[in-house]
Parts: C-alpha cells; structure tokens; sequence
C-alpha cells in the first residue's frame, strides 16, 4: 500500500496495463489468412463479435446518461459512520484494486472478501458500494470489494484467481484493516456470488484454509443453465438478464464447453465437503433460482449450514437499490442475522 499520489498513480498504470489478457484475439502476419482478417479489420470495429458484443453490454450496464433525479440515494449519503479506503494487494500480475468499506469503531472486526457482479465482463466495485456500505455497517465486518479482472479479455480462472489472491493476503495482512484475519467471509451477487461459491472449494482443492462464511446473493452455481426448469421458463424474455446474455457471459467467461463442470466453474457439482456455513439469497422470479434450490439440497444432505432466504416474485438482483423494495430490506435483515450468529463464537 502507498498513500503518497505518485505511488497509486504508479499502481493504476500497472492495472491499467491488465485491460489486454488472453482472452484478446491478434492477426498473426504469418498466417496464412492473416490478407482476409486484416480485410476484415478495417470493415469491423472492433474486429472479432464478441469484442462487438461487449462494447453496448459495458456502455449499457450503468448509463452515462440517466438523470441523477432518477437515482436512490447513495452510499456516501446512506452510511456516512461506513469509511471507504482504496488499497492495492499484489500479485504476480500486477496490483489488484480493492475497496474497504469499515464501520465506525475502533474494534478489530471480522472480515468480508466481496466480489461485484456484472455478468463477468462488467463492474467495479462502486458499482456495489451500497451493498457493502449496508452489509459493512449492519453486519459489523470490514468489507474489501475486488475489482477482478473481467472477461472476455480475462477469462477463467483470471478473475478467481484474482479474489484467491486477495484472500489470502488478507489471511496475512487482514489485521492492517483493523480486521480479524482468522474470521474471513466470502460474498458476492450475480457473477461475483459465483466466484464467492467457488471459493471455498479452490482454497480447499489448494491446501488453503477455505472461509469461515459465505454469503451468496443470487449466485450462478451451474454452467449447465438449460437443466434447470426456472431458466427455460423465465429467461428468454427475462428484463434483467435472458438466455442470449447468459449465453454470451457463459462463452467469454467459461469459454470451453469442458469447463461448464469444473468444480470452480460450477459449484453445484463439486464436493462440498468442509464447505463454510453458508445463507443463499433468492428470488422466485430470477431464471437461476432452481439453480440455487439445487445447490442448497446438496448442501443439506452433505450435511452442511445453510440458509436459504427466498422471497416470492422477485426478479435478479431485487437487493440493489436502496428503499424500492421492502423484500430488498428483509434480505440484508437476514444477512446481518446470518453474520450476528456465525461471528458470536469468533
């Protein structure tokens, strides 16, 4: 961490450097087709669809252009007693930037690793910031929000790999939060509840001491998504995300087909042995909630803890904005009083 300006200038250069991974496609001038993609290259922009696919899904995510009059209101303004801090944990690509969102007080608090959502391929952490701001405060835990390298530049493992690091370090450094680096949630909505799902199994696949908690708020926990009877009912015409945008997040984050199995991919079918106690945040009328019906029986007959809060006719992601829905407000009410129980012991 460096608090002087030139330091976290040097620092977002460094991330900044990250926006091209593997997942960027490249004219090779050996090739022998390389005259047909050069061609190509000046009638498209960008040159390969799925780099035409992301441009409207990032710039349609969060408009420009919506009236502020037409936003709740924000974060800041909501939990003003909840400080927000900026740090750099480092990795072997360069630095990963987090936000931490700590209640007011000066006790060592329990931790929360959170990973936004955005269908892999969008987000940042502000996006997210009533979320943890509400969580941080009610929950009493220090938050630290990843900001994961996105797909499809990034595919999997990038963005796990990412929350992995940013784990660990805090095992270690956690208490330089005024964190209790022995007591660490994993949290996420949408995309991120599934990297925050599959966390506990790669920490544990890799030797790692896996979470004491997780928090999953409307999380993808299978790849396999025409399986399930909710998602063939409810997505093709679903307002918040439908089956082509569930199609296209699945190909530039997952990108092969042998990949919709694996364990870190697709939580429901890994081993859930030693898996943390868990609290699942549902909708009925979200495509994935069968989903996340399948998951939590596989947790119950492993035999582990888990919560399931379902609320009737609520769509994807019905938490995210403050006062418009009082089912929104009883689902961080279950969380703080998921967190309450499982940190009275710590």
């Amino acid at each position: 961490m460096n608090d002087d300006t030139s330091g976290r200038q040097n620092m977002q250069a460094a991330v900044d450097q990250l926006s091209d991974g593997p997942g960027v496609s490249h004219i090779d001038d050996s090739d022998p087709a390389a005259p047909y993609y050069r061609l190509l290259a000046k009638m498209r922009t960008p040159l390969t669809l799925r780099d035409i696919m992301i441009r409207p899904v990032r710039s349609g995510y969060i408009s420009e252009d919506i009236n502020p009059a037409d936003l709740p209101p924000s974060a800041d303004e909501l939990y003003p007693q909840v400080t927000v801090s900026q740090i750099y944990v480092p990795s072997s690509l360069g630095p990963i930037r987090c936000q931490v969102y700590r209640p007011a007080g000066a006790e060592l608090l329990p931790i929360m690793l959170y990973a936004h959502g955005g269908g892999f391929t969008v987000g940042r952490s502000e996006d997210t910031a009533y979320i943890t701001s509400r969580i941080a405060w009610e929950g009493r835990v220090v938050v630290v929000s990843v900001n994961y390298r996105l797909a499809p530049e990034w595919p999997f493992p990038a963005g796990l790999e990412d929350c992995c690091t940013v784990f660990r370090w805090l095992r270690k450094h956690g208490g330089e939060l005024g964190g209790v680096p022995s007591w660490i949630a994993v949290a996420g909505d949408s995309a991120g509840g599934n990297m925050a799902a599959a966390l506990p199994i790669k920490l544990r696949d890799e030797g790692d001491v896996p979470p004491e908690a997780a928090v999953l708020m409307c999380p993808i926990t299978d790849f396999h998504v025409e399986e399930y009877d909710s998602f063939e009912r409810l997505a093709p015409l679903g307002i918040i995300y439908d089956t082509a945008f569930v199609g296209y997040i699945r190909g530039a984050y997952v990108v092969h087909g042998r990949n919709w199995s694996h364990p870190h991919v697709s939580p429901s079918r890994a081993d859930l042995a030693g898996y943390p106690p868990t609290i699942i945040i549902s909708g009925s009328a979200d495509p994935i909630v069968d989903d996340n019906r399948f998951f939590v029986r596989k947790l119950q007959d492993g035999g582990r803890e888990v919560v399931h809060f379902v609320r009737e006719g609520m769509p994807h992601g019905y938490y995210f904005f403050p006062g418009l829905l009082k089912e929104g407000d009883e689902a961080f009410e279950a969380i703080a009083s998921f967190l309450t129980a499982q940190t009275a012991n710590r």
